[in-house]
């Protein structure tokens, strides 16, 4: 509850504080964009996955950003993937890594999004959002070379999204 001008009390937010309605949409500026590429593109060779959290309304457009940057960088992306469980993050951003460890460039990322402000979690991957072991994806990868069904056009279009990422980006809400 909260008092206006005249006293009178009732539902409505404090000053300084935006309803969900009210508050823009996350994007990444420019600047913002050119100083991740910048920073990123000291780890070649990255595999990363971005999901997001489809009930968030600018969450697709939040993903698309960090995938454009990663793929600027020739970094293999799994495309944004709409995910309805995804790791809570008070900051509507969370770094998924695979172990207790986090990557050398995830952990640039983090921290160079801390720089404007932007803080992302980092959580374990306990829903596989980085995709199967490197065991299991080797394994998955030897069965379907093996099939007689999956043609080479097939394996191709799928290697990315069968491939084991270092780490995945969830796009939560704000």
């Amino acid at each position: 509850m909260v008092s206006d001008a005249s006293g009178n009390v009732g539902q409505g937010t404090l000053p300084g504080q935006a309803s969900a309605a009210e508050r823009s949409p996350r994007r990444l500026t420019t600047h913002q964009q050119a100083v991740l590429i910048q920073v990123l593109l000291a780890f070649p060779d990255e595999t990363v996955a971005v999901h997001y959290l489809p009930s968030a309304g600018d969450a697709l457009n939040y993903a698309d950003d960090f995938s454009t940057i990663f793929k600027a960088i020739n970094w293999t992306v799994v495309p944004p993937q709409a995910t309805e469980n995804l790791p809570y993050s008070s900051g509507g951003l969370a770094v998924v890594v695979r172990g207790e460890k986090i990557p050398p460039s995830a952990e640039a990322l983090r921290d160079a999004l801390r720089i404007y402000g932007i803080e992302a979690q980092v959580t374990t991957d306990e829903l596989n959002l980085c995709g199967p072991s490197d065991f299991a994806s080797n394994l998955a990868g030897n069965l379907a070379s093996n099939s007689a069904n999956n043609s080479a056009s097939n394996s191709a279009s799928n290697s990315a999204s069968n491939s084991a990422c270092k780490f995945a980006l969830a796009v939560t809400g704000p």
